[in-house]
């Protein structure tokens, strides 16, 4: 039994000795079987949440509507989660209504996959009711029951199933894939930041080649922000970052410089995408443009930065068809080979400027400082305050 499950047992028999069933359950589980490290826990109990809050003096009511309590013991926090069957699921997201119920079968039998329909008690003992192991080892995603129930009940599933293609290099089972390709449209109801979350975490698992081919083949992207009509762009991108060396900047970058058709920051935020991601794909996008018309230069580096200029390197190479290694070493010896490389190590400011010519502040500063600049990374001149001043006043 990994660490993680040990330090929580005491938790587990703390609820047991007071009269309730409890067991891991869900993803560390899975993951535990997949010999992958694990985050968190999740308990599922018997007790119902006023009940653990007897057991336990420290808890917090996170998500206490749907059974939800936050254990603080020994100064670790666990999420524990009382047995329950669901109501109807009216937004196609979240039950209208849960039941809390003392049952461990009735619970595992509203998840969604089999694979995280695994318990497991304080003594490491597996209760697998729907052959969850034999579908972890097969590599197999299936859903628990009947898919099609499961994936009207909440349709952010259906990205959580493309999402374990990416994660784990599963495949689909034949009657799951057929759901997901028939509820497709369900995702429409799904708010953008869910989406997004699932989708980010497709962009960065070993298998996401696979999973943004089969987002494409279920035809799940026209139901996605800013993509439908772009599935051989996204194909594309899917074929092109199959290798673990891109960030997820970069592989929005690479799917914006295939669209080629729409506003970089239209786009993103059409994603709710963190606004750094943004900025940065904004750069790379921008720094790509340049890139197609020329070479690197010494000021193309330092104006657009090391982290931009070494991804839009590696883009334009793999989109070019030329040596990745070769050519973004080419791009790391002009920033090693910069004098400076930014304006805060220039050896004067503004306040020396206005000293020097006896003005006031005003745009003659930035032009100046600019003209500096690039006579500096240029190599005109040192950048020596003395050299400077002897420079700009002859």
């Amino acid at each position: 039994m990994l660490e993680k499950f040990k330090k929580a047992v005491p938790v587990l028999e703390k609820i047991e000795q007071a009269g309730f069933e409890a067991y891991f359950v869900g993803g560390s589980v899975r993951d535990a079987l997949l010999h992958r490290s694990i985050e968190d826990v999740d308990i599922a109990t018997s007790a119902f949440p006023e009940e653990i809050k007897q057991i336990f003096p420290k808890t917090i009511d996170v998500g206490i509507k749907h059974g939800t309590v936050v254990v603080i013991y020994n100064g670790e926090n666990y999420e524990i989660t009382t047995f329950r069957t669901d109501g109807e699921y009216t937004d196609y997201r979240r039950p209208d209504k849960v039941t809390f119920i003392r049952s461990l079968q009735e619970d595992l039998k509203r998840r969604d996959f089999t694979m995280n329909a695994i318990a497991m008690t304080k003594t490491g003992e597996l209760i697998d009711p729907f052959s969850g192991q034999e579908d972890i080892k097969n590599k197999l995603i299936r859903t628990v029951g009947n898919a099609e129930e499961r994936f009207t009940e909440d349709a952010l599933r259906i990205m959580r199933a493309i999402r374990f293609v990416s994660q784990l290099n599963f495949r689909i089972e034949q009657d799951t894939y057929k759901a997901i390709e028939k509820y497709g449209e369900l995702l429409t109801n799904i708010s953008v930041e869910r989406i997004y979350a699932e989708f980010q975490k497709i962009l960065v698992g070993k298998s996401r080649k696979q999973a943004l081919r089969l987002l494409v083949e279920q035809n799940l992207h026209h139901y996605l922000p800013k993509l439908s009509g772009y599935g051989q762009e996204l194909k594309q991108t899917a074929d092109i970052i199959h290798l673990p060396i891109w960030t997820e900047t970069e592989i929005w970058a690479i799917l914006l410089i295939l669209i080629d058709k729409e506003p970089v920051d239209g786009f993103l935020r059409a994603w709710k995408t963190p606004l750094r991601i943004i900025k940065a794909v904004k750069k790379i996008y921008a720094a790509y443009q340049l890139r197609k018309e020329q070479s690197w230069t010494k000021e193309m580096v330092y104006y657009n930065g090391y982290d931009t200029c070494i991804s839009t390197e590696k883009i334009y190479s793999v989109l070019h068809h030329l040596p990745i290694q070769q050519n973004v070493q080419m791009v790391k010896n002009i920033w090693a080979d910069l004098p400076i490389n930014s304006r805060e190590q220039l050896a004067i400011s503004g306040y020396d400027l206005m000293n020097w010519a006896n003005q006031k502040s005003g745009p003659w500063i930035k032009e100046t400082l600019e003209k500096i600049e690039k006579a500096i990374i240029n190599k005109e001149i040192d950048n020596d305050k003395s050299k400077i001043k002897e420079w700009l006043f002859p």
